[in-house]
């Protein structure tokens, strides 16, 4: 049965790693029965940096999970993002018998399997491919062609590829912390299956997961994945503003940030002070809270103008009905739903993932930090709907997740491939603060930056492609 399955999610975040461990009860509802967490170390913006410190923090989290759950952990759903993932549009077509008459599931596989066999860019593979329609004898927009009578199957899909060097990386982690990966999943794909209602995705809607080092975003219309995206910049830029802002310590920034911060400096008293201590052998620091405001205004204003300009260069926002959802650490600041109102014109909320849990002693797992993790938990049930649809991209054989309480032998990890090193871009100057901030009533706000911000996309966000098809 299905509640006798265990899925775990491991989220290796650039602040944090998370392991999730999850089974869905007769309602169909997910039980999470056991967290771990530990401090990142050994990731940067997305990309494991550290092998040892990265595999010490894997180990932490997943001894925590298990002694919480008591359960014996052997494979994993593992998350990845970073500005190597990439995105792009692609067709295919298969030529069927001609005495055949139905076109069959296995037609629909055999096609989607050949997307996983293209020849992608020196130093990269794919991760995912996802279908976004079909044709039937060249008669367009079908959703579902099992059943149709035709000879030529065409589909249009939705393909995101990852650095080979970093699947390799988090692979040869994962397995020298005596685990197995089950399935490779892009972040922010896990975050929508959390966070996200089936209605949102069928109206339209965008997914904006602000981490710690990353800002993913994911766009759906019609119930399907449209676009996805990565940004360089996360909760982590915004405190070491703070630290040059206010000059204070890391850890005094980031404990400014989460209990005082607010994304609009308007709403911050002129007369609030909190006062820090110094360093050794000198006097506590003030700070001004209206001053924090504002260096925090600055820097998510320009996260969230940047990554509307990657919607709006898609020519997506016109098909947002639902609006935006934020989710991720960084999207617990005051008053980060007005300011995102205010510079897009969309309708804005916070995302929890609420709907699909059940009752639990762990409620920290209902904080949008933890999206990531719940969607990793959830993304490993869906996946084994889908085995059917093998996946040369990523490796020779398949993992299963759908082990139960016994631990699974660990798979071989794949052969690495050389590829150039990750470099993360330079921080952007932080933008102009807007004044008393007001809701529009229509998108027209923020299609005065697009140009500046445009020319900001260029080399930052991830599908610039000379050869990109849409």
């Amino acid at each position: 049965m299905q509640q006798d399955k265990i899925v775990v999610g491991l989220d290796i975040g650039t602040t944090k790693i998370c392991a999730l461990v999850g089974r869905k009860n007769e309602y169909g509802k997910l039980e999470i029965l056991g967290m771990g967490k530990a401090v990142s170390e050994g990731v940067q913006r997305g990309i494991v940096l550290n092998i040892d410190k990265t595999v010490d923090a894997i180990k932490r989290a997943i001894r925590q999970a298990e002694e919480q759950s008591g359960i014996d952990i052997g494979v994993v759903n593992v998350g990845i993002a970073g500005q190597h993932i990439k995105s792009l549009q692609h067709n295919g077509s298969i030529t069927r018998p001609s005495g055949d008459n139905e076109i069959t599931q296995d037609d629909v596989n055999r096609l989607t399997a050949d997307m996983y066999r293209l020849v992608t860019p020196p130093g990269s593979q794919i991760i995912h491919v996802m279908p976004q329609d079909y044709k039937v004898d060249f008669e367009g927009g079908v959703t579902d062609p099992v059943g149709m009578a035709g000879v030529r199957l065409e589909g249009n899909f939705h393909i995101i590829t990852a650095q080979s060097a970093a699947i390799n990386n988090i692979n040869k982690c994962v397995t020298k912390a005596g685990l197995a990966i089950a399935d490779l999943i892009l972040e922010p794909l896990a975050s929508s299956v959390s966070v996200l209602s089936d209605e949102e995705k069928e109206a339209g809607v965008a997914l904006i997961d602000i981490g710690g080092g990353t800002t993913d975003l994911a766009v759906f219309k019609d119930g399907i994945i449209r676009h996805a995206a990565v940004l360089p910049f996360g909760g982590n830029i915004i405190t070491q503003d703070i630290k040059q802002g206010c000059n204070v310590t890391p850890n005094q920034a980031e404990q400014l940030k989460v209990k005082f911060g607010k994304a609009i400096a308007e709403e911050a008293s002129d007369y609030e002070i909190v006062s820090i201590p110094g360093l050794p052998n000198r006097p506590p620091k003030e700070v001004s809270l209206k001053n924090l405001a504002y260096i925090i205004e600055a820097r998510m204003s320009e996260i969230i103008e940047l990554t509307y300009a990657e919607i709006y260069r898609m020519g997506l926002h016109e098909h947002l009905s639902a609006g935006i959802v934020l989710t991720g650490g960084g999207s617990q600041l005051q008053n980060l739903e007005q300011l995102t109102e205010y510079l897009t014109g969309l309708d804005t909320r916070i995302g929890y993932p609420n709907q699909h849990l059940g009752k639990g002693k762990i409620e920290a797992v209902k904080s949008p930090m933890h999206a990531t993790g719940v969607g990793l938990v959830l993304a490993g049930y869906q996946a084994q709907e889908e085995r059917s649809v093998a996946r040369p991209g990523y490796g020779e054989e398949e993992t299963h997740s759908n082990y139960s309480y016994q631990a699974t032998p660990p798979v071989a990890a794949p052969a690495p491939v050389a590829v150039p090193s990750f470099t993360a871009p330079a921080a952007p100057t932080p933008a102009p603060v807007p004044e008393a901030p007001k809701p529009p009533k229509g998108p027209s706000k923020a299609v005065g930056f697009l140009g500046d911000i445009t020319r900001k996309l260029k080399g930052i966000l991830i599908d610039d492609f000379d050869d990109k098809q849409y």
